[in-house]
């Protein structure tokens, strides 16, 4: 057993865990944040992206204590309440969503592509991006939309971190 204290949206926590704990287990027996999602256990589906240090990364390939010290921002870290980020603003705006399983790891790859690149993204850019992500219901086009609309809204002077209000 392993005592692994890392800070998780915003807020210092310390758990025992098993030596093999991955960071998605972590995050959603340890904490309760049932927002990352389990889709293969393999690497291959991007649900359970979260951003490590603020860089996207797929926490199933994470083991807990190598995240020991470290910052994690889950898709519920986005959020403030009632007040969207604007990535998230943007797939409930452009229906770049269908059964919801795909969506935070979409979401938290989007905002770590948008950061990335400053918001300058072409719908190529994008494909490309995403490819490490799975999504069984859609053709892609409304994620893609989704991410391109969040991209133009952030570029003007909007800190990643700036929330857009809820409608």
């Amino acid at each position: 057993m392993a005592r692994v204290k890392l800070t998780v949206n915003g807020s210092e926590v310390s758990r025992e865990v098993e030596d093999r704990t991955l960071l998605v287990q972590f995050l959603r027996d340890h904490l309760g944040l049932t927002g990352t999602h389990v889709g293969c256990d393999t690497s291959q589906c991007g649900a359970c992206v979260v951003h490590l240090d603020g860089h996207a990364a797929k926490s199933c390939t994470i083991l807990a204590v190598q995240a020991a010290g470290a910052s994690v921002t889950t898709i519920e870290g986005l959020a403030d309440g009632d007040r969207l980020h604007p990535v998230q603003a943007a797939f409930r705006e452009h229906h770049g969503l269908q059964c919801g399983f795909c969506t935070p790891g979409m979401i938290m790859t989007a905002v770590d592509m948008i950061n990335r690149h400053a918001g300058r993204l072409d719908e190529k850019t994008v494909r490309h991006e995403l490819e490490g992500n799975i999504c069984r219901c859609t053709g892609y086009q409304n994620i893609v939309k989704s991410v391109l609309a969040a991209a133009d809204e952030m570029r003007p002077g909007l800190s990643l971190s700036g929330l857009q209000a809820a409608e």
